[in-house]
């Protein structure tokens, strides 16, 4: 199991320089990560630094509140990925969903899915502020709207990834949709204890620590 493999080298900070953004990249070479997930705006200069690598770019839409209209997401969508963006993660409405609103949110990512295509959409829960019965509906949700992943968080709430949360997703989408968590995951040994309950990406900006925690990653 290559943990790198696993791994999105995220940075989105509101006060990340574009010199953070080529550091993030040029760790993300090092390491061989699965992507960097960057802010719609850092896409092409993610884009000239990697160059042809294999090293995917990802970057978010709708972030991190949710509440943009359907549009406003579509365009942002589309735009990072002609800029070469290879994967979307989306917020979801949040508030529709508290409001029971399922359609709305239903129409919201699967309106944006459509709009993309093949390329994998990544639909950011806000688990911090889902109860369990809500979290199960999101992920009921997704399946219908034709998701790739459900996602835990932004990182930007109260509270990030839970390993509860994450049993719970995996029992709602078995195998019908794969799960990214992130938020609060800093080191190898949380990192794996995800990947051991059914996690299929880790979103973290303590990518490096991880690869330099041979400790921990030595006893998986």
């Amino acid at each position: 199991m290559e943990l790198n493999r696993y791994i999105d080298h995220t940075l989105l900070s509101a006060t990340a320089t574009e010199a953070d953004i080529l550091k993030l990249c040029e760790e993300a070479l090092k390491y061989n990560f699965y992507s960097v997930c960057v802010n719609s705006s850092y896409v092409n200069i993610a884009k000239q630094a990697l160059g042809r690598s294999e090293v995917k770019i990802c970057t978010v839409v709708g972030f991190p509140l949710g509440g943009m209209s359907t549009e406003a997401k579509i365009f942002e969508a589309k735009k990072a990925i002609e800029q070469g963006a290879s994967e979307i993660d989306m917020v979801m409405n949040i508030g529709r969903l508290k409001s029971k609103n399922h359609l709305a949110v239903l129409k919201d990512i699967s309106d944006v899915k459509r709009a993309i295509g093949l390329t994998p959409l990544k639909v950011i829960l806000e688990i911090s502020e889902l109860s369990k019965n809500e979290i199960v509906k999101a992920c009921e949700i997704c399946i219908d709207a034709k998701a790739d992943f459900v996602k835990t968080s932004t990182g930007f709430s109260k509270s990030g990834a839970t390993l509860t949360a994450v049993k719970i997703m995996k029992k709602s989408v078995r195998d019908q949709l794969k799960i990214k968590a992130s938020g609060g995951i800093r080191d190898a040994e949380t990192a794996l204890k995800y990947i051991d309950v059914g996690v299929d990406r880790i979103g973290a900006s303590s990518g490096v620590a991880m690869m330099n925690d041979q400790t921990s990653f030595s006893t998986y």
